[in-house]
């Protein structure tokens, strides 16, 4: 089975997102998939925002937040952050280790994912919809490799 842990940084908002739609994209799959925050909390709720944007699809979560370790990114077989600095944060927990800091990445290649937080629901809903389009080329990588 393969694991795929998505990042941010309080695990309330843009990683749980993350994890629920790659659930959904993933449904029927032999893949579990999980999230963290680097400065998580433990066991905050997802934010209303985020499971909103998520039911506007006919996504259902369930979830709390919970802190990044190190022990959840060697049990990952890929690891997508929606910033640069979480990467970092990532790629520290496990340094001097080559193959595990290189399965630590950005989710868009392009860049960092901002953090809609205060920002109002219709932000919500279009990174809802930015993670939809992207995350079925990022995860698909990893079916294709196994």
């Amino acid at each position: 089975m393969n694991t795929i842990l998505f990042i941010c940084t309080g695990n309330t908002c843009r990683s749980p997102m993350a994890e629920a739609i790659a659930r959904s994209v993933l449904d029927g799959k032999d893949t579990f998939v999980a999230s963290a925050g680097v400065a998580a909390g433990d066991g905050a709720p997802t934010s209303r925002e985020t499971l909103r944007a998520l039911e506007s699809m006919g996504i259902e979560y369930q979830g709390h937040s919970t802190p990044l370790s190190a022990e959840m990114i060697r049990n990952a077989d890929l690891v997508l952050c929606m910033t640069r600095s979480h990467q970092d944060v990532a790629r520290r927990l496990v340094e001097g280790d080559p193959d595990q800091e290189a399965k630590v990445l950005l989710l868009d290649p392009d860049g960092d994912v901002p953090d809609p937080i205060g920002q109002g629901q219709s932000r919500y809903d279009e990174l809802a919809e930015f993670f939809s389009k992207i995350i079925p080329d990022r995860v698909a990588a990893l079916s294709q490799k196994n």
